[in-house]
């Protein structure tokens, strides 16, 4: 098994269950696509602060599009399980859970930058299966995992393909913020980027799309929760590249993560984060 691709246990789901998740998560995107929507750009638009030191915003369209998301998946899915950034786990039988992040990119969608997204996985016990990333207002969707890996949007339908292999000197490298995690962290980082052809920031999910349709070559990031990663962890492996953690192994946890084209580019990196 190559670094960072899960064989999992979804050979065992029905077809039907295969064309059910997918009929739901879209039925999820589209729903979360109102939600943020319905307040993007709009005058006075508030944000609570979720942690004490730094700036993590919360916007009534974070809790209106989990919630959405929610109830559609209590009418349609009702035995799985759900974990969700905003409103937390729910128990579920099926053995699947459905990973939601209702706005991915929140200080983005504040700042009325268009690069936020909405993130929705299912998941085994072992991790991410199928996932789509979904970006309402420029109108592209990128999904992934059971057997798809597509996008859909201005450009009309195409298939995901990541990068070939080639030099880290040659490669486009980005990650959210220019501060990556601690300071080893990012000094880490900072050593692959020094390497990398070009270094871009700030657009949160939307650069694990951009590996997925073969733009880019390398994300980094630190610190990061499991609604962060489990979308773009399925849409990025179905697209033929790789995601793991700064060591090598499973990243669907969150914490440091390094999604690659390609095993070629992924090896130069991680040999760079670990000095």
């Amino acid at each position: 098994m190559r670094a960072g691709v899960f064989v999992l246990g979804y050979a065992m789901l029905s077809q039907s269950t295969r064309e059910d998740i997918f009929a739901t998560a879209h039925a999820l995107a589209d729903a979360a696509r109102v939600a943020t929507l319905q307040h993007f750009r709009s005058e006075g638009l508030a944000a609570d602060n979720k942690e004490i030191g730094r700036f993590d915003p919360v916007t009534v369209a974070d809790r209106l599009s989990e919630q959405r998301m929610r109830a559609i998946l209590a009418t349609r899915r009702p035995d799985d399980a759900i974990l969700g950034e905003e409103f937390g786990p729910k128990a579920g039988t099926s053995g699947l859970t459905w990973v939601l992040d209702p706005i991915d990119g929140t200080r983005s969608y504040l700042a009325g930058a268009p690069t936020w997204g909405v993130l929705i996985s299912v998941r085994d016990v072992e991790g991410p299966i199928y996932g789509i990333i979904d970006q309402p207002f420029i109108g592209e969707r990128f999904e992934g995992g059971l057997g798809r890996a597509t996008t859909n949007g201005p450009l009309g339908v195409r298939a995901l393909k990541t990068r070939p292999p080639r030099t880290l000197t040659d490669a486009i490298l980005f990650s959210t913020f220019p501060e990556v995690g601690t300071q080893a962290e990012g000094d880490a980082f900072r050593r692959v980027s020094a390497c990398a052809k070009l270094t871009r920031y700030g657009t949160d999910c939307y650069a694990y799309a951009l590996i997925a349709a073969g733009q880019i070559d390398l994300v980094i990031e630190a610190g990061l929760q499991p609604y962060d990663v489990q979308a773009p962890i399925a849409v990025i492996t179905a697209a033929g590249g790789v995601v793991t953690n700064w060591q090598g192994g499973p990243a669907h946890d969150g914490g440091q993560i390094l999604a690659a084209a390609n095993t070629a580019v992924h090896a130069q990196a991680m040999a760079l984060l670990n000095g």
